[in-house]
């Protein structure tokens, strides 16, 4: 079973606390500095997290179908989010109120273990990351992004890539072209 079809498989038992949104490319679902009220789940589409760090933006991360995303620090506590939330293409979400979340978290185990285990995944995946940026050079961060994600390099526009890996639209032309 894919990635993709596990997730949607663990999450679908949860579809009636879910509702439907459609969302066109370039659609900011969440803005740094807002609460965090919705969680989403992708169907069909791509989001991306980002931060705006002095007017550039830095993007932190990417959803495909199959994947959940909210500002979990902002949906959990009601402080600022500290990222947004933007679809980068036209997208079927489905989305969960804080206030659903919160009632079938207190009502069902089973979602609030895989809850937690989703948080611990993305703690992993974040460190993952992060660490990156300590050891390795901008061209070991593209060739494992090519290597372990390469639909990323498909569908996820070149200056999205590039601010994702901390380097410009520029260097990863370079590198691209020395590989």
């Amino acid at each position: 079973m894919s990635k993709e079809s596990a997730s949607v498989y663990k999450w679908e038992k949860f579809r009636p606390l879910f509702d439907q949104l459609e969302v066109p490319a370039r659609t900011t679902l969440l803005a740094e500095g807002e609460i965090s009220r919705t969680m989403y789940f992708v169907e069909k589409g791509c989001l991306r997290t980002w931060v705006n760090n002095d007017g550039k933006e830095i993007t932190t991360r990417f959803f495909f179908e199959g994947d959940s995303v909210s500002s979990i620090e902002s949906f959990m506590t009601n402080q600022a989010s500290l990222y947004s939330i933007e679809s980068l293409e036209p997208c079927t979400l489905l989305t969960l109120s804080q206030e659903r979340f919160k009632n079938a978290i207190a009502n069902s185990t089973e979602l609030k273990m895989d809850f937690e285990a989703h948080l611990f995944n993305r703690l992993i995946q974040a460190q993952k990351h992060f660490y990156s940026f300590l050891k390795n050079n901008p061209q070991q961060r593209y060739e494992d992004l090519l290597e372990k994600y390469p639909h990323i390099i498909q569908r996820v526009p070149q200056h999205y890539i590039a601010s994702y890996l901390g380097i410009t639209s520029v260097s990863l032309s370079r590198i691209r072209k020395r590989l």
